[in-house]
């Protein structure tokens, strides 16, 4: 007989048999056959003791369990429970000798080996399989098959299937891709439980994780395989990419070959091969809750504030622990890994995480596990990212404040309902810049930011350009998007398709629509959002990202910047912004010196700073008293008691019994005080509360009541925000960041490096350097030089190096904001090699050389008519594109539509061929 620990025990071991579908009996009572799965109590194995548990499937013994009372460690226990696998007494039914299965557990924790994989080791399971999957594996029987995979359908479980993977195919993937999924697969087949692929953001994160889920279900056997995203529009976007994925195996694409299920109820299709939802959704489904869809599209950051754990998960027989095989987190961030860690550690599944910015807690919760590290310098060494410049705008008001003088009237706001009221000051009103868009709102501000952006957008952002670039803002909260919508569609003086604002607020469109909008249309131009397209997201034509908020979390920020990174095909990107001939870079415009502050792996969480009050006060109303949750109410209750009128403070005190909002928060403080005496009654604490526990659950009491929760949320709708109007903000200083000049001089560099490298093979630098007697310079020859720099390593063009150059040296560039041409690349060679001192466009130098020419012919005596001056500048313009003139170009536009070769001889005689010669070689000299 087991020690009475065990048998205590032994109670919750059958509660959790019995929940997993097993016919739990004593070995007298025992019938073998009155289920699919019969756990048999302290069965006799003569001469090894009792088993705590014999496991039968379909009448055949499988299988042990070895209980111990809590607190035991396990796999110093698995010597006893393996030996009990083989004494199973002679004669009797079983399924293999040893015995394939063995479990350890104390009821609260269980470790279980499987002995049918390639090399037995035991693992952590959350509860007991049920009998149907044991059977599954028990039963398999190897059919003689050929083809590709047949080698992996010679095992039974998933591990051994992994061991015969046919070989990848290479063809449509990044050499990164290739070595992630090889490592990946590498990893499962070594049978290590937890794996990291780091990735920069646009690198193919989702496209490799589709590649390796593919092989693991074609190949692998793997039955069913979760991925889970942040937000609910993620998930649309990777079900869209899965439908689109197309095997380089049979050229089948995945949802025809697969079912790929989107979970936004609670049942999940048992004929799907892939699940794809939030983790917020898979925890409401385990706890048998619906889930409010609004909740999907909130980040699991942002939910996460309101608890620092959520309510423990039960087993639940309807989604067992095996459901899955592999559970795939995509940008899976920090509250993953632990306020919602529990729901990936529920299922008996290998975990892989996709991120492009791990933090320390992300390595740890995956065992230090990367398998895979690819950031985003390599992915633009490859060309798979863009890099970017940053744009610094500073602004007086910014970065110190302002102050509004006793006599002047402010606007005043209500922060819920928007109305509004003026008001006259008595005393002076300052306000720092953290109280910006947060307590004071300064159109000017705003605006000064927002203009500066306008005035410099086509001159130095992107000089050239006459269509505004996609451009993505982060704003503080949904009021200041509001106020940037309004004021960017006032500057720029465009229509409200023009600017538009996707946070969880926005109504008559779905943020899905919304964002697809933003992504493929032309129109919104500028989206203004708080944090729903921060990560995960893709919109590849983004080419300004521009911040209007401060980010503390690096690992945030660098998701947030990765929104810019993305390529997109250059017929894709003009699609959509038409001007623009390719991205090749993308810029931060940092409005609130976002670039230059110190940040940490993790978001700040102390009191909770983002989660609105009304859910505070919910959470209150649930039972939690978490420090936090009760701090973060005593400061805002202490906040508000300060700017209630004295009819709201008599409301509230008559709703709370006569409490005023002060009294609140004293006692919601002194709650969690150390040294808080607790009345004798209450010692040892009620309710099942511990002491320290019942003096918050006491405390919050008041709020409990829905009414009083109510009335304070009204009367803090009518809460103000100060409006100043007259503070007027001006620039300190607008342009490109220091790290960007120090890019450029790289850039400048490494392309002069280029020239002096290379001046003997490529023919236009032999002719600009040696300058050879009549050997013309020609447009194929400065085509090759442009392939030559457009090539990997270099992935370089003229806009790029022309703006290197302005940036280094501006009082020596001109035409900085000017389109560039081919032929422009002539200019940069010259000055990069010193011939001309002013990098100068080649067509003003063309048209120099021409003034020059004419005057030249002026003074000869040579007069021309009007019609003959209006050629001679269709010949000049020619030049400047081209380098040069030939007759026969004469038969193409633009001379053909005014009557080409004909028209100019009739116009210049036999005096052309001269005028030509001449032409070429004084203009483009």
């Amino acid at each position: 007989m087991a020690p009475q620990p065990e048998r205590q025990v032994r109670g919750k071991i059958d509660v959790l048999l019995e929940a997993a579908g097993w016919h739990v009996c004593d070995a007298a009572a025992a019938n073998i056959h009155a289920a699919r799965g019969v756990a048999i109590r302290e069965f006799p194995l003569p001469g090894y003791g009792f088993a705590d548990y014999l496991l039968y499937v379909d009448g055949k013994a499988a299988g042990v369990i070895e209980a111990k009372k809590e607190g035991v460690t396990l796999t110093g226990v698995e010597t006893q429970s393996d030996k009990y696998t083989k004494g199973l007494p002679a004669g009797l039914p079983r399924w293999s000798n040893p015995l394939p299965f063995a479990y350890q557990t104390t009821g609260v924790e269980t470790r279980f080996t499987n002995g049918l994989d390639p090399v037995p080791r035991s693992r952590p399971v959350f509860a007991f399989h049920q009998p149907k999957l044991l059977a599954e594996w028990l039963n398999y029987a190897p059919a003689a098959q050929s083809g590709e995979g047949a080698a992996a359908e010679t095992a039974a479980t998933f591990l051994a299937k992994l061991q015969a993977m046919p070989p990848l195919k290479e063809e449509g993937l990044w050499p990164a891709q290739i070595t992630a999924i090889h490592n990946l697969e590498k990893s499962l087949k070594e049978n290590r439980p937890r794996a990291l692929i780091q990735m920069a953001t646009g690198s193919g994160k989702t496209f490799t994780s589709i590649s390796f889920i593919y092989r693991l279900i074609k190949f692998a056997g793997a039955r069913r395989i979760l991925f889970l995203v942040d937000r609910g529009n993620l998930a649309d976007q990777t079900l869209k990419e899965f439908q689109q994925y197309v095997s380089p195996y049979n050229n089948f694409k995945f949802s025809e070959e697969y079912i790929v299920q989107r979970l936004q109820g609670n049942q999940i299709d048992t004929t799907a091969r892939v699940c794809i939802c939030t983790i917020q959704r898979m925890y409401s489904m385990l706890k048998g809750r619906d889930l409010p869809p609004d909740l999907e599209e909130e980040s699991v950051d942002t939910l996460g504030k309101l608890f620092k754990e959520p309510e423990p998960i039960e087993y639940n027989p309807s989604i067992p622990i095996e459901t899955f095989d592999i559970i795939v987190t995509d940008e899976a961030h920090r509250s993953i890994y632990n306020l919602w860690a529990q729901v990936l550690e529920y299922f008996d599944a290998y975990l892989v995480g996709l991120t492009a910015t791990p933090g320390k807690q992300t390595f740890g919760f995956f065992h230090q596990n990367l398998v895979m590290e690819y950031n985003h310098e390599m992915a633009v060494a490859d060309g798979v990212n863009v890099n970017y410049d940053v744009y610094r705008i500073k602004t007086a008001i910014t970065e110190g404040g302002s102050k509004v003088e006793a006599g002047y009237y402010v606007e005043k706001q209500e922060r819920d309902t928007r109305k509004t009221r003026w008001e006259e000051l008595d005393d002076d009103f300052a306000y720092d810049p953290n109280q910006l868009d947060r307590d004071v709102v300064t159109p000017d501000q705003i605006r000064t930011i927002v203009r500066t952006f306008r005035d410099k957008l086509f001159s130095e952002i992107f000089p050239g350009r006459t269509e505004v670039p996609k451009t993505l803002i982060f704003a503080k909260d949904d009021n200041h998007a509001e106020n940037i919508v309004e004021i960017l569609r006032e500057e720029f003086g465009k229509g409200n398709e023009f600017a538009q604002k996707i946070t969880y607020r926005t109504t008559g469109a779905t943020p899905k629509e919304l964002i697809s909008a933003f992504r493929n249309s032309y129109h919104p131009r500028i989206a203004v959002t708080v944090d729903m397209i921060a990560t995960g997201t893709d919109i590849k034509p983004v080419e300004i990202v521009f911040f209007m908020r401060a980010v503390k979390s690096r690992g945030f920020f660098e998701q947030m910047k990765g929104r810019g990174v993305r390529v997109i095909n250059p017929d894709d990107l003009k699609a959509v912004t038409p001007d623009a001939k390719a991205k090749d870079h993308f810029v931060i415009i940092d409005a609130v010196g976002v670039c230059e502050q110190d940040k940490t792996d993790a978001r700040p969480m102390e009191k909770k700073p983002s989660v609105s009050f009304e859910r505070l006060l919910q959470a209150v109303a649930f039972g939690n008293t978490e420090d936090d949750v009760i701090t973060s109410i005593a400061g805002r209750l202490a906040r508000m008691e300060h700017r209630i009128s004295a009819e709201d403070d008599a409301k509230i005190r008559v709703a709370s019994g006569g409490l005023g909002l002060k009294d609140l928060a004293h006692q919601l403080v002194e709650s969690l005080s150390p040294d808080q005496t607790i009345p004798p009654f209450e010692k040892g604490g009620q309710g099942g509360f511990a002491p320290d526990q019942q003096a918050r659950v006491t405390a919050a009491k008041p709020l409990c009541d829905p009414a009083l929760r109510q009335l304070i949320l009204d009367i803090k709708a009518k809460n103000e925000i100060t409006i100043d109007h007259v503070s007027q903000d001006q620039v300190i200083e607008a342009g490109f960041s220091q790290a960007a000049r120090d890019r450029a001089k790289g850039l400048v560099q490494s392309f002069e490096q280029f020239i002096a490298d290379h001046k003997n093979e490529i023919t236009a630098l032999q002719i600009l350097y040696a300058k050879p007697y009549k050997q013309r310079l020609t447009f194929e020859a400065v085509k090759e030089l442009a392939d030559a720099i457009e090539k990997p390593p270099y992935l370089w063009n003229e806009s790029q190096l022309w703006q290197a150059y302005a940036a280094l040296e501006a009082s020596k560039v001109k035409g900085a904001s000017g389109r560039r041409i081919l032929t422009d690349l002539v200019s940069l060679v010259r000055f990069a090699i010193h011939q001309d001192n002013e990098l100068v466009p080649f067509p003003e130098r063309v048209n120099a050389n021409f003034t020059a020419w004419l005057a030249g012919q002026e003074s000869a005596g040579r007069q021309f008519t009007a019609d003959q001056r209006r050629w001679l500048e269709m010949i000049r313009d020619h030049i400047a594109a081209n380098l040069g003139i030939e007759p026969d170009d004469f038969e193409y536009a633009p001379f053909a539509q005014e009557g080409g070769l004909g028209k100019v001889y009739q116009l210049f005689g036999e005096e052309l061929n001269t005028i030509i010669e001449q032409l070429n070689e004084s203009l483009a000299a």
